[in-house]
Parts: structure tokens; sequence; C-alpha cells
């Protein structure tokens, strides 16, 4: 039961006394929540603004991190944690509250929103401790280190992720960090920065990933395909085995950034992922491009970039470079405003820029660098309109696209499939495994759609509430909305579209996804 607002407040005092106790400075709301703002797809879905308006602390330990978000009123409140100093297991204690779910040996963003934690002073370091991003919105992440995160020996952190996401996460910024490894997987180590189960628009900028085996990935395994919406730019890889990234499904947008020293591989699109390539700077490589380690293609999208002294192996049955002279295989369009740099600049330009205290120096776009303008104080807003489908749509005409397609989503519950929704069959469905999900058609080439109809299955009518339908090529809203039924939008040609279910009353069931062309 929801408790009385004078309870709620009591208790937030007490977790903000707490907080204090702990070594958390507290200060008034400030103009803005980090230096610049967000780039990338972090700009779509209603952009990414942090904790920005809200109340600014200080923290010196992670138990005061913790703390802090603790001791907000709800787990929505905007906070802006600055960290100074180092950060690691013998500082870092769970503590408890109703805004937040945190744990000891981890910094967990876990259910929160609107949460910004940046460097202070004289720099954060958060050592052999992972930050953990699951089931939140809205954050932001800027010049910190985050070093030799294990997932086996001792101590363990975070799966041995640097910066992991998963579970439905939304909207991140990871801007001017320096992540690290001191090995790979047979040293204790995994990602540097990696996404699953469902994350979408993040952008990673101006930083420095290095001495790993793993750079990142974006899927768990090939049949987690609900995340993407990744922009790379202006960041260093360096001595990394593979996966900057490896991509499995979705899309992301890599340009402006300097690889070196990738031993094995470098982006690994597969398994339908689609990656726009611009003007990065290649160097003392090998594979750096193209779908290996499975036969589930990916695709790719090149121009501008330089291949200096890169290495291409011999096609294969499970390897599939792009090189050595690499061509666009598909298209993708991207939603967002952004000045790329010449590619011969940029080993010069991320040397300048990237990582954790470099003054937060960003790229002007003509190979040179500038301070950034402080974050403005309005929130901004989608560059993609969102239609409104009419009052009383229309059952639409036509042949139902959907039968013969494909299908994927978000989750699924016990008993239930993807494919129910296009097998024609009103007696099956798919239902998430929670109280919201995606779920998904696709083609195997460019499809023109300009409705759709949500079929609920018998006895679940009504438990649909708001939504909304997006391209899933590119991201773009088509249509919002609440309640199954016949949805209308702008003919749009795409290969892929989900239907997402952002809220309900009972277990969503939806026993058909119907689109058509007219």
């Amino acid at each position: 039961m929801r408790r009385p607002l004078a309870l709620r407040l009591s208790a937030a005092s007490a977790a903000m006394a707490a907080a204090a106790a702990v070594g958390v400075a507290l200060t008034m709301p400030e103009a803005s929540a980090a230096t610049g703002s967000a780039t990338g797809y972090a700009t779509q879905n209603g952009g990414t603004t942090g904790g920005a308006g809200g109340q600014t602390v200080r923290a010196t330990t992670g138990t005061a991190i913790n703390a802090a978000l603790c001791g907000r009123a709800s787990s929505s409140t905007p906070i802006t944690i600055q960290v100074e100093g180092t950060i690691n297991h013998a500082n870092t204690a769970k503590v408890s509250g109703e805004s937040c779910n945190t744990a000891a040996g981890v910094i967990e963003l876990k259910q929160v929103s609107n949460v910004t934690i940046v460097g202070a002073g004289s720099g954060a370091v958060f050592d052999q401790l992972g930050i953990h991003i699951r089931e939140a919105s809205n954050i932001i992440i800027q010049d910190v280190t985050v070093r030799n995160v294990k997932k086996s020996g001792s101590p363990t952190s975070n799966g041995g992720d640097a910066i992991g996401m998963e579970g439905g996460v939304r909207n991140v910024w990871v801007d001017h960090t320096t992540l690290e490894a001191s090995g790979g997987e047979d040293e204790g180590f995994d990602g540097l920065f990696d996404m699953k189960d469902n994350t979408q628009y993040v952008t990673l900028s101006y930083s420095i990933l290095r001495n790993s085996g793993r750079g990142g990935l974006v899927g768990s395994s090939e049949s987690d395909l609900s995340n993407g919406f990744i922009t790379y730019h202006h960041n260093l890889y360096e001595n990394i085995d593979s996966r900057v990234p490896l991509l499995r499904g979705g899309t992301a947008h890599i340009y402006n950034n300097h690889y070196v020293g990738l031993s094995k591989s470098g982006i690994n699109s597969r398994a339908g992922a689609k990656a726009k390539v611009d003007n990065n700077y290649f160097e003392d490589s090998r594979d750096v491009l193209g779908t290996f380690y499975t036969d589930a293609a990916g695709y790719w999208q090149v121009s501008g970039n330089i291949f200096d002294n890169v290495t291409w192996s011999s096609p294969g049955t499970d390897n599939h470079p792009a090189g050595p002279k690499p061509q666009s295989n598909t298209t993708v369009a991207i939603p967002y405003a952004h000045t790329l740099d010449a590619a011969a600049c940029v080993p010069d330009i991320v040397r300048r820029t990237a990582g954790a205290g470099t003054g937060l120096q960003v790229s002007n776009g003509n190979c040179g660098a500038q301070t950034p303008t402080p974050t403005p104080t309005t929130t901004p807003t989608s560059p993609t309109p969102t239609p409104t489908p009419t009052a009383t749509p229309t059952q639409p005409g036509g042949t139902n696209l959907s039968l013969g397609a494909g299908s994927d989503g978000s989750s699924k519950a016990d008993g239930t499939s993807y494919g129910n929704v296009r097998d024609g069959n009103l007696s099956t469905y798919w239902s998430p495994a929670g109280a919201t999900g995606s779920v998904s058609i696709k083609w195997g080439s460019a499809t023109t759609v300009s409705s759709i109809n949500i079929r609920e299955a018998s006895g679940s009518a009504g438990n649909i509430g708001s939504w909304r339908v997006r391209n899933a090529d590119n991201g773009a809203v088509l249509a919002s909305g609440s309640g199954a039924g016949p949805i209308s939008f702008p003919r749009t040609s795409l290969s892929k579209i989900t239907f997402e279910i952002t809220g309900s009353t009972g277990a969503p069931k939806v026993a058909e996804f119907e689109t058509y062309g007219s």
C-alpha cells in the first residue's frame, strides 16, 4: 500500500540524514546536471537529461552514492551525484530506501530514473567495481574511470562488465569515461560496455576503452534481438581482442572512432544487425568489420573510413570479413543531426578529447577541440514527431502483410510465442514476461505499411494500456495511444515494425499483430 505523503517525506528525510552520515555533501539544485548535452541516439525517445534540475550532492564513497539514491523523495526524483576519489568494495555497502534498490560491491542504478553520476574535483575512479544499469531510464555517466572489474577471481562485480545495461533500459548517455581491464576472459574480465535484454537509445561518446579481451556487446545471444539504437562516436578502442562492438540485431551508428590494436576482430555485425560506419580510423588491426564467428549475417553501410595497416582473413563458413575493400550492403537512416570530422584527423581529435580527466573537451566538427556549452535546463523534445491515431480508426483493408513475415520481441511469457501474432489464429497469442514489452513484425526487404491492427486474445480485452508504434529501422515513433485495435499512421517503408506496450491493466495478450499497406 502506498504510504501517506507525510510518512514518505519523513522516510526521505531520514534517508537524507543517513546520507549525510556517510559523507554525502548536499547542495541546492543547479542549472545543469552535466557538461554539454547528449548526442546521438540518446537524444531520441524524449531525450536524455539525467538529473538536470534536481539536487546536486557530492559523494566520496560507494556507500555515499547509494545513500544519495536512497535519499530522494522517489525513484524518479532528479539527482546529480558528483563523485570524487576511489570507489571500491571496501567503501560500497548496500543502503535501503523506498527510492532505491542498491547492492554492495556494485553501483546499482536499478529501477530508477533521472540520475547523473559525474566525476568531480580530482576525479572519480571505480576500482574493481562496476556500474550496473537495470530497468532504468534517463541516466548520464560522465567523466569517470571504471577499471579492472572481474567476473571471476576476487573480488567480482557486475558480472565482469565495467558498465552493463539490461532489462528494458532506455536513454543512457555515457560520456568522457575511461573503461579499462587488465586482460581477457582467462584473467577474469568480461566486457567493458555491454547492453542486453531490451536496452535502447544509448550513446557512448568521447571515451577510452582499452586493454580488454572484449570491448562490448549489444545482445547477449542470437535470440536477444530487442536491443538497439546505439551511437558510438569519438571513442578510442585500444589493445582489445574483439567486440568493438558485437552487434546482435538492432541498429548502431559508429562514427569518428579511433581503433588501434584490435587483435582478432572489430565491429562484428550479426543476426540482422545494421551498422552505419562513417569516418573512423582503423589502425594496426585485423578484421575490423564484418560478420564473425557465426553464419547469421549482419549488415553495414560504410563511408569515409581509413584502414591503416589493417589485415583481413579469408572468408569461411563462420567468418565473413567486409574487407579488404569494404562495401555497403544496407542503408541506415539516422534521425538526428550530427557533424563528421574527417577520418584523417580522428586520431588527433580523439587523443585530445576522449577519456576521463580531459576537461570534457569535444570536437568542433572541423577537427578542432572546444569546451561544450552547459546543459540546458529544459527537457529536449524528441526530433521525431509523435502522431497520435484518430479516435475512431477504421478497420484496415487489403492483405495482412504479417502472414508469412518474421517476428521477434523483448520478452515472452511461458507458453507464448512471438510467432503467434502472425499465424492468423486468434486462439494463440504472445504475452510479455512482465506488464510491459514489445513485439515486432519483420520482413526481408523494405515493405510499405500504413496501418496495423492489434487484436487481443479472448478474455484479455482492455488489458493493453498505453503503447507506441515504432519504425524499428530507425527508432522513429509512428503513433502512440492506448488500447488495442486499428492504428493508422503515414505510409512508411520499413523492414521491421514494433508494437511497444508501455502500460497495462492486466496481462497483455496479443493474438494478432496485423500489418497493412493501405
